[in-house]
């Protein structure tokens, strides 16, 4: 006799809420803590400043929230298409039943690598003291020239010259063309420095700028090479590093004398405007002019000072023979009395010492020759002789403009062999 079948075993009847609760203790158990490498779509940022996008690749896609806290603590902006690696805790999210991943971090894919070898050498560069503060150098306040490191297909040229022509348009600048990505960019980097550093030694550029715009890590990967490190240390002239944006840091930012935060800067840091300079000049040139006009003020009021302290020049020649001749004669007593000192003292050296005292009484006669006929040449009468006349008035105060003159007034000329009286009839300017 054939066995009844025993009737199937009725399925748990869950509640939604449960059932989901479930599947999460179940996800949490089994995958947590999960990293999943994968593809950013739909990325968006809530006022909240939490996260929200989906996380695929070619055979799926996974729903993602990042919250506020976690967001706060990324090193740059997600992008639709980025390859990113992100860690987390999968789980449910009960009010719509969907499987979510709660991203605690989120790095660029391969990031984790390239951040180390950054790291490391950092460390040994900066322990080398090619970051040291002391070793960087000012910046030339007005450069001759100013040289130039990027590709010529990157935006950062046009931003780089479009800054230099609006602020420095006089400034000659020498582009460099050179990769800024890819395996041959650190080669082509040095390269182009160099052949900057060679014009650098003559004297034509002050400066360099090393730039190009912003991108992922890989993209800025060439400026962490050490061989552009080293070459960017034996600069003749300052460098400034303007690489990717604000939040981006290179080994060649650290190594460089002066960081700037993008290629923009960079040109602006270079040298001051135009504008500045010619303020500045013109300011300069007034206070200059403002200086001059009072020396020549200063400088008159003297000259009418001395005029007027002059006097007559033949009362100050008068004096200066009467101070001189008083001058020879003492000192022709002064050398007397040492010959007779001399005669009474030394008999036996008499000779010697007479011929020695004649020659310094000759050379002080000598002496006293030069200093009158240099006298005799300020004799004012020697002008005279050669048909001039000084010409005062009654009280003996020059006249040196017919300003100082009225008609009928009386005049004295002083001629080389006399005086004559004047009379001013009306006079007549030139």
């Amino acid at each position: 006799m054939a066995e009844l079948a025993q009737p199937a075993l009725a399925p748990r009847i869950w509640q939604v809420g449960a059932l989901c609760r479930a599947i999460a203790e179940a996800l949490e158990g089994r995958f947590n803590p999960v990293a999943v490498r994968g593809e950013i779509s739909g990325f968006s940022r809530a006022a909240s400043g939490h996260c929200y996008f989906q996380l695929k690749d070619g055979e799926g896609q996974l729903r993602c929230a990042m919250f506020r806290r976690a967001a706060g603590l990324l090193d740059f902006s997600p992008r639709d298409g980025d390859s990113v690696e992100v860690q987390g805790r999968l789980g449910v999210y009960e009010p719509r039943g969907d499987l979510q991943l709660i991203v605690e971090s989120l790095t660029r894919a391969g990031q984790g690598a390239l951040f180390e070898q950054f790291l490391r050498l950092k460390a040994r560069l900066e322990a080398e003291g090619l970051f040291d503060a002391a070793r960087k150098r000012p910046l030339p306040v007005m450069p001759r020239g100013i040289g130039l490191v990027t590709s010529t297909g990157a935006a950062a040229l046009h931003d780089v010259v479009t800054a230099l022509r609006r602020r420095v348009p006089h400034i000659p600048v020498t582009l460099a063309p050179a990769a800024v990505q890819g395996g041959q960019a650190p080669a082509d980097l040095v390269r182009a420095l160099g052949s900057l550093y060679r014009i650098a030694e003559t004297g034509a550029i002050d400066v360099i700028l090393l730039v190009r715009g912003g991108g992922s890590i890989e993209d800025l990967w060439a400026f962490n090479d050490e061989q552009l490190a080293r070459t960017v240390a034996q600069s003749p002239v300052p460098v400034i590093s303007g690489v990717g944006h604000e939040t981006d840091f290179t080994i060649a930012d650290f190594v460089a004398d002066l960081r700037a935060p993008t290629p923009t800067a960079a040109a602006e840091l270079a040298a001051q405007p135009q504008a500045a300079w010619l303020g500045a000049l013109e300011l300069s040139a007034g206070r200059l002019q403002v200086a001059a006009w009072r020396r020549l003020d200063t400088e008159s009021q003297r000259l009418d000072s001395t005029a007027a302290h002059l006097g007559r020049p033949s009362a100050r020649m008068a004096s200066q023979q009467l101070r001189l001749a008083h001058a020879g004669q003492g000192l022709r007593y002064a050398v007397r009395a040492r010959l007779q000192a001399a005669e009474g003292l030394l008999d036996t050296r008499q000779g010697a010492l007479q011929a020695a005292l004649r020659q310094r009484v000759q050379r002080a006669q000598d002496g006293l020759e030069r200093s009158r006929l240099r006298l005799e040449l300020l004799d004012p009468r020697l002008v005279l002789q050669r048909g001039y006349a000084l010409l005062t008035d009654l009280d003996g105060a020059a006249i040196t403009s017919v300003v100082q003159t009225r008609a009928g007034q009386p005049l004295r000329a002083a001629l080389a062999d006399g005086e004559v009286d004047l009379t001013v009839t009306p006079r007549r300017l030139v």
